[in-house]
């Protein structure tokens, strides 16, 4: 065995390690929660979707059954209780008299993301009215994500795309969905809005909003951090400018308003919504009250068990506010150009037939090498270096935090298609004994690298065709012929190599 250990041998060991590790499968049966909603009071003291939970108050969970069978225990009731939520990440305790304000799914086994034709749900492809450029297109894709996120949808995957000619396209992807809840969500404009008691004081976007501090330090930004009970909490600051006419409504408003308890605030918020929606509420300082001033400073907070964990919950609210006082409504019309929905049950189970139809082709091919080479050996090494650059895309695809789709699932099928044809070429080369065996392999794998130009040459196109539908077959592939010209058609060319001198 040892002496097929050449160095490019252990760089394919090397490599198909450090994938496992990056897939990290796990045997245990973990749950996550999934499901809260932004504002909730669990989302406020630091409750997050994908947190790892172990049990709430006294009683510990293993199972979604184990949670559908409590939750009947935490019905709405008039008087708060007190709730423990045990983590991985800490223990989160809530005052509430509301129901559960999440749920909880099984915990992922592997690393590996799967897209919505795995894991199902719905998906829209978006075409603005207008084509935007990149930064049009980030900001649209940041105001839908807040859209999305105050009607307490979770599993949401937006990204901008374009397609060969250059058109900018939304793709949208939400777990659990139906393509009538997508097209309501997503192809209505919508509008925003702050009120203070039922008094609309202004509308998001240009009419009413004159800007809103986001990149400059000296009027936005993370102020302290401080130490709290459960953790810590930072607070943010941003400065919003009015118009004239929102700033006359301004000090209409708040002219009759009295203070609150505390004597530092009035007695009504500032309350913005999206849609109808309310999305975050804010207390107006005494200082503001009659005031027409077209500048005042919004704050807020966010939450962590860690210093760090606080500081990124504030910097995602800070953004989220600066989003929807921005921009307000969509600023572009959207037309929805696809709309797909596709059953959990049915991407498991095609998942599932995918995989049986690879390892059998596998194990198929593996018989048509012995059969025509008559070398055990030989048949068992193809099979292993195909299954390790399956290992290898996962690896990567796992690093790279990449949704494997249908398209993906395909890329990989094609790889090992592609592997197991220049595998063949490599044992027909090491078998001519007209020359050397050494120049046998180099003319092998001259031929191995010319078909990797080739293909990945034909390849890049599909990163824009049909508007980025067909990047996962394209990156999963590109990945798999990479990693097979660089790594394993070396090594399986010295195993060969090896056999055959010792035969």
């Amino acid at each position: 065995m040892m002496r097929l250990m050449t160095w490019r041998v252990w760089l394919l060991v090397g490599c198909i390690l450090s994938s496992l590790l990056a897939i990290g499968p796990s045997f245990s049966r973990e749950l996550a929660i999934t499901g809260v909603e932004y504002n909730s009071t669990w989302y406020t003291e630091g409750v997050r979707d994908g947190q790892q939970i172990t049990g709430i108050d006294m009683h510990s969970l293993t199972s979604p059954q184990d949670y559908a069978a409590l939750i009947s225990e935490y019905e709405t009731t008039s008087l708060p209780r007190r709730v423990d939520v045990h983590t991985k990440e800490g223990t989160f305790i809530v005052y509430t008299n509301e129901s559960l304000g999440f749920g909880v799914k099984q915990a992922p086994r592997t690393n590996i993301h799967l897209g919505l034709d795995l894991a199902g749900g719905a998906r829209a492809l978006v075409q603005p009215a207008e084509n935007l450029d990149d930064t049009s297109l980030q900001d649209l894709i940041a105001i839908s994500r807040n859209r999305l996120n105050v009607y307490g949808l979770s599993d949401v995957q937006l990204k901008g795309v374009r397609d060969a000619d250059g058109q900018a396209f939304m793709l949208v992807e939400i777990a659990g969905a139906t393509p009538n809840d997508l097209e309501e969500l997503i192809g209505q404009q919508g509008k925003s809005a702050a009120l203070i008691g039922n008094t609309t004081v202004f509308t998001g976007g240009k009419e009413d909003i004159g800007g809103v501090c986001t990149r400059d330090a000296t009027c936005a930004g993370i102020r302290q951090c401080l130490r709290v009970q459960e953790g810590y909490a930072c607070e943010f600051q941003f400065a919003l400018y009015f118009t004239e006419q929102a700033a006359e409504r301004h000090a209409s408003v708040t002219r009759t308003l009295g203070t609150d308890s505390s004597g530092q605030y009035l007695s009504e918020q500032l309350v913005l919504t999206v849609d109808g929606k309310e999305a975050t509420r804010l207390s107006i300082s005494t200082g503001l009250r009659g005031l027409k001033t077209t500048e005042i400073s919004i704050s807020g907070s966010g939450t962590g068990v860690t210093q760090e964990q606080a500081y990124q919950a504030a910097q995602e609210e800070m953004h989220r506010l600066q989003t929807i006082l921005l921009t307000g409504s969509l600023p572009y019309k959207l037309n929805i150009v696809k709309l797909d929905t596709i059953s959990p049950a049915l991407g498991a189970d095609f998942l599932q037939t995918l995989l049986l139809a690879g390892g059998f082709s596998l194990l198929g091919v593996s018989l048509i090498v012995f059969l025509r080479y008559r070398a055990l050996k030989a048949s068992l090494a193809v099979l292993v270096t195909s299954f390790s650059e399956v290992i290898i895309i996962l690896g990567i695809a796992s690093l790279m935090g990449w949704h494997l789709d249908l398209p993906s699932i395909a890329g990989i099928l094609a790889t090992v298609g592609t592997s197991v044809d220049q595998q063949i070429v490599i044992l027909d080369e090491s078998r001519k004994r007209v020359v050397a065996l050494t120049e046998r392999m180099k003319r092998a794998l001259f031929i191995v690298v010319s078909a990797f130009a080739t293909s990945a040459a034909s390849l890049l196109p599909l990163y824009w065709a049909g508007a980025g539908l067909f990047k996962g077959f394209m990156i999963t592939t590109l990945i798999g012929i990479t990693a097979g010209v660089l790594i394993s058609r070396p090594a399986f060319s010295d195993i060969i190599s090896k056999l055959e001198e010792h035969s």
